[in-house]
């Protein structure tokens, strides 16, 4: 029986690359179905994936700290019993197989590496989730596109269907379940001129891709998208803005094929052997290094940052968003819970007890569990409610989701979020914690302030917030007493809905929280 080939699948979100941080097993190790065998940095966080075949480790498809594509193999395995019959590593006497690195790999390939300090996950948590969550798992179609002699220069046209001739036009199309697509430009970065190569004086080099640069902003005057932080390093390397290349990836996303393709474009315009193609303006003269304020500091962003800055750039720029919000006595919320812990001899926390009450208002008001397709103008309804939570994390701010928690009795979504909560502990989450988020709710009340007008988890439409939970003086009955008060915010896409419609939802929410018997009348 032949060896099995693990790919590397979709990691979801339109992340087609990533870097492994640590190898959990060694070539000649046994593994079951569903076992953690490597742990993965993608632009959004470090995730251990689980293998979806038994058998015995034959290689590994990569060393620690490169970077694999999706559909490359990241894994073979012989099934276990076939071991001697298809040349598998021997066994000793006492039948264990040695370990034996793949070509070209190194003697410490197979052997767990340390991922960086408080990233790993534990194994045992992984793996209650780590069953179904390889999106697309089995396509071994890679993401790169290769290129042709013939084919057309990556910036001017894009490939539409079978035609490589047809012209970019409009936006790229919204996407239900992204939440960092990255379709912004990065701040400029400094970088050296490129020196001419023999065959192309240096001004006529210059004076080619400026002219070709000014009628290529001209015609599209547009920016393609780009997610991942490898392929914008890589043309940043090289001199140019990976956004400003028209992607042959969905929507025209801009992959390393076609940076790579643009980089040999370049390189055979500079050495004389053609035309230079269309491309994003290089600097005509060296460039000096921005100098440096006396006690001034720059501090490069990592790939989580790069991220995290895109989505919110991208939020602010597409979502026209408003904010609403109420002061909500949350005394009786308080001594609701008390009873509930007495009566269960558990603990639920305000957070689980609020997103209970969300998840009804969201039923009542279905379009702040939308998102808005800008292509088609239309409102997306999901039909299910996949519930982020805003959570401050090692690697930064990251929206960790439980799925499906309008199926979820109170105990089921406290464990849940609970779940999420030590997960983020470290900032390392399974691959589809971070995906599909379809409404969010953010406690900044746990960092000490009353309100934020956050912005919206893009592309969803609306996130709910909860402030501090202070002592206050209260007019209760015409008199002032000392009560328990919190701000209640909601911000949304005024294009899904109206500010009378946020504010019901709003509204209820306090509801439920001053007088938390009546959300029996919708259990």
């Amino acid at each position: 029986m032949s060896a099995r080939e693990f790919i590397l699948p979709d990691l979801g979100e339109g992340l087609t690359e990533a870097e492994v941080v640590a190898w959990l097993v060694a070539p000649g190790d046994e593994v079951s179905v569903d076992q953690p065998v490597v742990e993965l940095e993608s632009a959004k966080s470090v995730v251990q994936l689980p293998t979806p075949f038994a058998g015995v480790v034959e290689s590994l498809g990569g060393e620690v700290g490169q970077v694999l594509h999706a559909g490359q193999v990241l894994m073979r395995l012989t099934p276990v019993g076939a071991a001697s019959d298809e040349g598998a590593p021997a066994t000793d006497a006492a039948g264990s197989a040695p370990a034996a690195a793949p070509a070209g790999a190194s003697a410490e390939t197979g052997a767990p590496v340390a991922a960086e300090p408080g990233i790993a996950v534990p194994t045992d948590a992984a793996t209650e989730e780590s069953g179904a969550v390889l999106i697309g798992y089995g396509t071994r179609s890679s993401a790169a596109t290769a290129r042709s002699a013939s084919a057309p220069s990556r910036f001017g046209r894009r490939r539409s269907g079978g035609d490589p001739s047809a012209e970019s036009t409009g936006a790229p199309a919204a996407h239900g379940n992204d939440a960092v697509t990255d379709d912004t430009p990065e701040p400029a970065d400094v970088v050296d001129a490129a020196p001419a190569a023999p065959g192309l004086p240096q001004d006529d080099e210059e004076r080619a891709l400026a002219e070709a640069h000014a009628a290529h902003t001209l015609e599209h005057g547009r920016h393609s998208p780009v997610i991942s932080p490898i392929v914008r390093r890589l043309a940043r390397e090289n001199g140019f803005d990976a956004t400003e290349l028209l992607g042959s990836g969905p929507d025209g996303l801009v992959v390393r094929a076609d940076v790579e393709a643009f980089i040999a474009e370049l390189d055979d315009a500079r050495a004389g052997r053609g035309t230079a193609p269309a491309m994003p303006s290089i600097p005509a003269a060296p460039v000096a290094p921005a100098a440096a304020r006396a006690g001034e500091q720059r501090v490069p962003l990592d790939r989580m940052q790069r991220a995290a800055a895109a989505h919110f750039t991208r939020s602010r720029r597409e979502i026209p968003e408003a904010t609403v919000w109420v002061d909500v006595d949350a005394t009786e919320l308080l001594a609701a819970r008390r009873q509930l812990n007495a009566a269960t001899g558990e603990k639920f926390g305000i957070t689980a007890l609020v997103a209970r009450f969300a998840i009804a208002g969201l039923r009542r008001h279905p379009s702040l569990n939308a998102s808005f397709d800008a292509e088609r103008n239309e409102l997306v309804l999901h039909s299910g409610i996949n519930l982020g939570l805003a959570a401050q994390t090692p690697r930064g701010l990251l929206v960790p989701v439980v799925h499906g928690v309008e199926r979820m009795s109170l105990r089921e979504l406290r464990d849940a979020i609970q779940s999420r909560t030590e997960q983020a502990t470290t900032g390392a989450f399974p691959p589809d914690a971070l995906t599909g988020g379809t409404f969010t709710l953010n406690n900044y009340g746990t960092l000490g302030v009353d309100g934020s007008a956050a912005i919206i988890n893009h592309p969803e439409a609306a996130m709910l917030g909860i402030g501090r939970l202070v002592e206050r003086p209260w007019v209760v009955d015409g008199a002032i007493a000392v009560r328990t008060v919190t701000e209640l915010t909601i911000s949304f896409d005024h294009r899904v809905c109206d500010g009378a419609e946020a504010a019901s939802f709003l509204t209820f929410i306090a509801g439920c929280i001053e007088r938390p018997i009546s959300l029996l009348a919708d259990l």
